[in-house]
This record gives structure tokens, C-alpha cells and sequence, in this order.
């Protein structure tokens, strides 16, 4: 039976846990002695703790974040009052900061705060050895990435190590890829990072605080990544928050999977809008359409915001990179916007929405603030009135230039976006809902519709979703009904299905099943990926 029992809860099955493949890594000789456990937050905690006691393990560690907060505190309290001499050890984004406010903390033995590759695996020696450490709160040393194999081994063109990893730690990771089981890369998330940290100040995001970016040794990484793919890996998403931060590292990664490129093969990115340079231009314009999906963080294009919360964003660059993209590539742009910042009240927000639409970005997610523990968005709470959710993901409730109201609607706005939009199901059909008008107004006056008509934001089927937007364009836009019906027939056929709904059938004529073209699957991969 194993001593250690690493586990958390996912948000899906699908995500894999990569912080519990770094720490079983990184646990040394004790790597023997452990066991993974992962499951999601749709599972029921008796059944999770059935599986964790039947190990019948000394010490258990927990990955806690925003997403799973809450179950995993249930989780931990049972398993105490089943087991009180099990130690219980914290880890996560979620329990790094704020820990006195915590119930999770209190009711965990330990609680290791920030990177714990290293640390974990430390207490777990002392703890095994009897040697329990006086101090409940660990903060654990910044660790660096470590070159484990040695250059003149290695089969793939490496940086210097000068470029290849920044900082003077002593300490250093190993890279967690085999961890991931052949059942992981045919059914799961594969998430990969080629640097930790992030160089910017945005006041929302715990990133802002991890300084200075560390990369990866190119050449190890770069072999790992060559090893997943001959173990058929064709799905990667790098975490990495400013993926295109070093020219020679982005471009380097870029180039080894372009010469590897196989059709199938998906690579996400979280990339810096308005750093787009000719070298990587010429690199990613030679991806094949839909074998690269960009998540762009947008988040505000009011100038005055920005300042406000110390985000450097040039949104004349920006919207120049976002159009070649579409125009030159065939790159999947994922864009993100922030609704409830301080001093962006709903028209600024409305601006900047139609501005962004008009960069033609695939997808447009519309995400409300959160108070992440530990950012130093808190410094506004009293000049712009900020009121947050005190339960998880703590998301703002109003604001001095927001009241509940608004915010309400722009949450169903977010949702109907997502049905109508980001789905892709309506790209035809989706323009004539603003015509020449702005899309921001239009669409907010079509989600308030659809909520008065539906009640309800979630259980929509698409038969009837599609209905309630004709219904729409016919009714409130007085668009002419055949034109409203070829539209949203476009779309129908363009998803591959024939079967024309009751009320479109006395105005267009039935497919021609032989023309039917279905989205590509790269796209339906873009989708799934950035959720």
C-alpha cells in the first residue's frame, strides 16, 4: 500500500491534473511509495474518499483551486473525522494566499503555499521520517526548471543555457510528461508549459505576481514533447501565460512542430496581443487552418481601465494583430473580456465589445471579474464600490458604475453568447442579428428577449434555440422571414444536418445531402480546448 496519496478534484474528466504530475515527478525515492488519484467535482466525496482510505495511506495531498474549493473542503473535513491521524497537506493557487480565512486550512495539517514541486515532496520525507515540522503555513522557495539529460545526449537542437533558463536557484524541477498514461492522451487535455511566471502587473490575475518568467531548458523540454508525440499525442495546450514573451523560445517551439506536423495535430497558446512579430508571422502563417487556437487576452480596451488596474496594452497593435490573423491565418483566435473592472461601467464595456467583434476573433468569451486571493484588484473596493461573491469563484456583484442589475444581464449575455456564437452553430445566421448596428446593443437587446420568452439560460435544445432566434430576426429585427429562414438553413447544412425544423419548411427548400460540408473537427478541437 502506498504511504502518499496525491489527489484533487478536476472540473472535468477530460482536464488532466498537472500540478499532481509535477509533484509525483519531483517526490524522488518517494515516488515508489505514491499513488495519483484524480476525480471531478461531479463526483460524490464519499465515493472519492472510499478510494483515497483504501490505500490506506499516512499522508494525503490535496490540489485546491478556485474551481474546486468548496468540495474539496468537504473532502478534507470527512476525511479527517474518519481518520484524524491522516495528514492532510494543502496545495494549490486557492490556498496560497489568505490561508487565515480559510476553513480548508484550518481543518488541513499543512498547508504549502506557492510552488510545492519541491517543497511536498520535502515535508513528505520529514513526515515519514517523524520529524513533523512546528509550522502548519510552508512557503515554498521559488524553484527552476533543471536540464535532467545530459546536452551532448540530447537528439533535438538546444538554446544555450543561457537562454535556456533564467534565475539563480539552487533548487530544480523534472518535467512530469511520462506521467501522462496512454488513457490521458486519447482522452484528455494534455497541458504542457514552456515557462512559469508572467512579466506584466495586471491587477486581477495571480500571474502578475509570479516574477520574474522562468523557462524551460528548450532542448529537454523539446524531447518530451517528442516523446508524446511518438506515444501519438496530438493535442497540446501550453499554459503558459505569455507563450510569445521570448521570440527565439516561441519561434523554436513553433518550428519543431511545424516540422512534425501531421494533419490532426492541435496546438493551444496563451499569447500577448499586441507582440506579434514579422519571425513569427512567417512561422504561423504556415500552419495548416485550425492547427493553432490563440487565446488572447484582451480583457478591457478602455484606456483609462487599463491604467487603472497596471495592465500595458497597446490596442492599436492589438486589433492590427488580431486582423492579420484572420485575414492571413488560419489560426483560431480566442479572445477575453472582462466584464465588471473597475470604472468600466456598461457602455465602455459595450465600446469595447464592438470593438473587439470587429477584429473578427472566432470567439469572444465574456468572463465576470473575479477576486482571486492574494491580487491587488482589492485596493478599488472602496473608490468604485467593487462587491464580490464572498463564496467561489467570488465573482463581483456590483460596482459604483455597475449595479447588480447590469450585471445580471451581462452574465445571461455571456451565456447566450456562448449558445449563440462561440458555438459556432449560428455563423451565418449571427451578423443579421445587428445588421449596421452595434453588435454589443443588438445582442444585448436579443439576450434580454430570450430571457423574458425562455426563463432560463441553460437546457436550451438547439431546435429550439434556433426557433426563439428566428423568432427574433422576424419579430424584432422585422427582418423578411425568408431571409431570416435561408440564413439559419445555411447553418443547419454547414453542421451536416438535413432535417428541416417544422417552421422553416414552407420557406426554404430540403438539402441537398451531397453538398453537406460539416465544421472541421479542428474547430470543434479549438472549442473544447479553450473551455
Amino acid at each position: 500500500m502506498p504511504d502518499i496519496v496525491l489527489t484533487t478534484l478536476n472540473a472535468k474528466y477530460a482536464h488532466a491534473a498537472f500540478g499532481l504530475r509535477y509533484l509525483l515527478a519531483n517526490l524522488g525515492p518517494l515516488a515508489e511509495r505514491a499513488v495519483m488519484l484524480e476525480f471531478d467535482i461531479a463526483a460524490r466525496t464519499t465515493d472519492a474518499i472510499e478510494a483515497i482510505l483504501a490505500q490506506s495511506p499516512k499522508i494525503v495531498g490535496v490540489g485546491v483551486y478556485i474551481w474546486n474549493v468548496d468540495p474539496a473542503t468537504q473532502l478534507v473535513a470527512e476525511l479527517k473525522r474518519l481518520r484524524p491521524e491522516l495528514v492532510v497537506v494543502l496545495g494549490g493557487p486557492e490556498v496560497s494566499y489568505e490561508t487565515d480565512q480559510q476553513e480548508i486550512c484550518r481543518l488541513a495539517d499543512y498547508v504549502i503555499t506557492g510552488e510545492a514541486d519541491l517543497a511536498f515532496a520535502d515535508l513528505c520525507g520529514r513526515l515519514l521520517a517523524s520529524d513533523r515540522p512546528a509550522t502548519k503555513i510552508i512557503a515554498a522557495e521559488l524553484p527552476e526548471f533543471e536540464v535532467k539529460v545530459p546536452m551532448t545526449e540530447l537528439r533535438l537542437p538546444i538554446m544555450n543555457s543561457a537562454q535556456s533558463t533564467l534565475g539563480n536557484q539552487k533548487s530544480a524541477i523534472n518535467l512530469p510528461y511520462s506521467f501522462y498514461t496512454n488513457e490521458d492522451l486519447a482522452h484528455r487535455v494534455i497541458y504542457v508549459e514552456a515557462s512559469r511566471g508572467c512579466p506584466f502587473k495586471c491587477e486581477f490575475c495571480l500571474s502578475s505576481l509570479d516574477v520574474p518568467v522562468r523557462n524551460a531548458p528548450l532542448g529537454p523540454f523539446l524531447e518530451q514533447m517528442q516523446n508524446l508525440l511518438d506515444r501519438g499525442c496530438r493535442q497540446f495546450k501550453f499554459v503558459d501565460r505569455t507563450f510569445n514573451l521570448n521570440l527565439n523560445i516561441s519561434k523554436s517551439i513553433l518550428k519543431f512542430f511545424l516540422d512534425r506536423y501531421t494533419p490532426g495535430l492541435f496546438l493551444h497558446f496563451e499569447m500577448i496581443p499586441d507582440r506579434l512579430p514579422e519571425a513569427l508571422r512567417e512561422l504561423i502563417a504556415q500552419f495548416e487552418p485550425g492547427a493553432l487556437q490563440f487565446e488572447v487576452g484582451v480583457q478591457s480596451l478602455n484606456d483609462d481601465v487599463q491604467h487603472r488596474i497596471s495592465r500595458k496594452q497597446d490596442n492599436g497593435k492589438l486589433a492590427e494583430n488580431l486582423l492579420w490573423l484572420r485575414e492571413h491565418t488560419g489560426v483560431h483566435v480566442h479572445a477575453d473580456l472582462i466584464v465588471g473592472l473597475p470604472g468600466e461601467n456598461l457602455e465602455s464595456f459595450g465600446r469595447g465589445f464592438d470593438r473587439l467583434v470587429a477584429m473578427r476573433p472566432q470567439e469572444i468569451q465574456v468572463g465576470i471579474l473575479k477576486r482571486l486571493r492574494g491580487t491587488p484588484i482589492v485596493r478599488h473596493d472602496e473608490p468604485w464600490g467593487m462587491v464580490y461573491s464572498p463564496h467561489a469563484p467570488y465573482e463581483v456583484l456590483q460596482t459604483s458604475v455597475m449595479d447588480f442589475n447590469t450585471l445580471q444581464r451581462l452574465r445571461r449575455f455571456s451565456r447566450y453568447w456562448d449558445l449563440i456564437a462561440n458555438s459556432g452553430n449560428f455563423v451565418v445566421t449571427l451578423p443579421a442579428v445587428w445588421g449596421d448596428a452595434s453588435p454589443f446593443e443588438s445582442f444585448l437587446r436579443l439576450s434580454d428577449w430570450l430571457f423574458e420568452k425562455a426563463g432560463r439560460q441553460h437546457g436550451i435544445s438547439l431546435t429550439h434555440l434556433t426557433e426563439m432566434l428566428f423568432r427574433f430576426l422576424t419579430e424584432q429585427n422585422q427582418l423578411p422571414a425568408k431571409r431570416a429562414a435561408e440564413a439559419i438553413w445555411a447553418d443547419y447544412q454547414r453542421l451536416g444536418r438535413s432535417d428541416r425544423p417544422a417552421f422553416l419548411k414552407d420557406l426554404v427548400a430540403p438539402a441537398d445531402t451531397r453538398a453537406v460540408s460539416r465544421r472541421p473537427t479542428a474547430d470543434r478541437q479549438a472549442r473544447h480546448l479553450a473551455k
